[in-house]
């Protein structure tokens, strides 16, 4: 992704040659957050390998869980390697709250931990999972997508699919893609609002419940989709461009918001079981969307598949027990997880009308790819 730190380095050398000349170590967010805390620079695991600089089947980081930098692609780019911290695994105790900062804000010296300082590595270590062949929607603004595993899958399909590996806690590796979230959702309200039309999130659920099922679909991961704008706009002429019926009222407007997510979601699904040649059981939404109890029950229906949601904090959830793991409050990702399922209501949804999310599901797979990009 043109976002990963690999180009924005390489940006940065080009530019503002002067910056990276004068770099003494590189910190990601959440490390220089714990370097303001502590005073120690370092790189959490999860973290650097979003960088596109990190290699988890290298060796050469002692206290990482695994890999190493990709000095190489640094050495080609003619980035200094000298700037890259040290990797630690989450988890792991960075050092103490600086004396400073402890008595300006009144309390002991605190003991300061490494989480998975990535945000969807918090999430799915949170996903209170006991299946053994499960994957993980991470529910927001965006999706994420996965499974987790314990070795990356580089192959043809990984590639032309678009997924990516990502560390996870105690080295599993996140496979998982990018795909459209509720964005398209908030999009829409926010422009209804501008036009004195104010629905909270619940209402204009209940709105979609009653309009007609599988009116229209949208390629939620079309790129027109990306922009902020008029969306409900963007969504008529989408449909009027694909010959299909044209959505006007807000609640039809929300069903095929919700119903094109699921379609999506059984999309990727299906490009992920072929990806790692297995299937997936059980499906788990966590994060903000989760709390969408439509989109949800049409996801189970959409993917053929028992879907179970929970909890809606997952990355703050997550961020806190891996503390406790470094404080041997808890013993390990298991016993994580087993906190997780009894301290937050989960709810189950079991796959409803599967004939005809499975006669719809065909139009959806044929309008994504016989219009992407129109």
């Amino acid at each position: 992704m043109p976002i990963n730190t690999l180009y924005q380095l390489y940006a940065t050398k080009k530019e503002f040659p002067y910056i990276i000349n004068s770099t003494e170590k590189i910190l990601f967010m959440p490390d220089l957050f714990n370097f303001f805390l502590t005073g120690e620079k370092f790189s959490e695991y999860t973290i650097a390998t979003t960088s596109q600089i990190y290699n988890s089947l290298l060796d050469g980081q002692p206290e990482a869980p695994r890999g190493n930098w990709n000095y190489d692609i640094m050495e080609k780019l003619g980035l200094p390697v000298n700037i890259l911290p040290e990797v630690i695994s989450p988890g792991s105790f960075i050092g103490k709250i600086e004396k400073n900062i402890s008595e300006e804000i009144g309390t002991s010296e605190i003991n300061v931990y490494a989480v998975c300082s990535h945000d969807t590595a918090s999430t799915v270590v949170s996903v209170p999972a006991k299946e053994e062949k499960w994957a993980y929607i991470s529910s927001g603004t965006w999706s994420l997508l996965g499974v987790e595993i314990p070795e990356p899958v580089i192959n043809e399909k990984s590639f032309n699919y678009n997924f990516t590996n990502e560390g996870g806690y105690g080295g599993s590796i996140r496979f998982l893609k990018n795909i459209m979230g509720l964005w398209i959702l908030q999009e829409c309200k926010r422009y209804w609002e501008k036009e004195g039309k104010s629905f909270d999130y619940s209402t204009l659920t209940e709105m979609a419940s009653k309009a007609e099922p599988f009116y229209s679909f949208i390629d939620v991961d079309d790129k027109q989709f990306l922009l902020p704008g008029n969306m409900p706009e963007k969504i008529k002429n989408y449909c009027k461009k694909t010959e299909q019926k044209v959505p006007e009222d807000i609640g039809q407007i929300v069903r095929v918001i919700l119903e094109s997510l699921a379609m999506e979601y059984r999309y990727n699904i299906e490009n992920l079981e072929e990806t790692i040649e297995n299937k997936i059981d059980v499906v788990y939404i966590v994060g903000g969307g989760s709390k969408n109890k439509l989109l949800s029950q049409f996801a189970a229906s959409s993917i053929r598949k028992v879907v179970i949601t929970g909890p809606s904090e997952a990355t703050a959830t997550g961020n806190l027990l891996v503390q406790a793991i470094g404080e041997k409050k808890i013993s390990d990702v298991s016993q994580l997880r087993e906190i997780v399922r009894s301290s937050f209501p989960l709810i189950i949804f079991h796959p409803e009308n599967t004939s005809e999310w499975e006669e719809n599901y065909e139009k959806y797979r044929n309008l994504k790819e016989f219009h992407n990009g129109f």
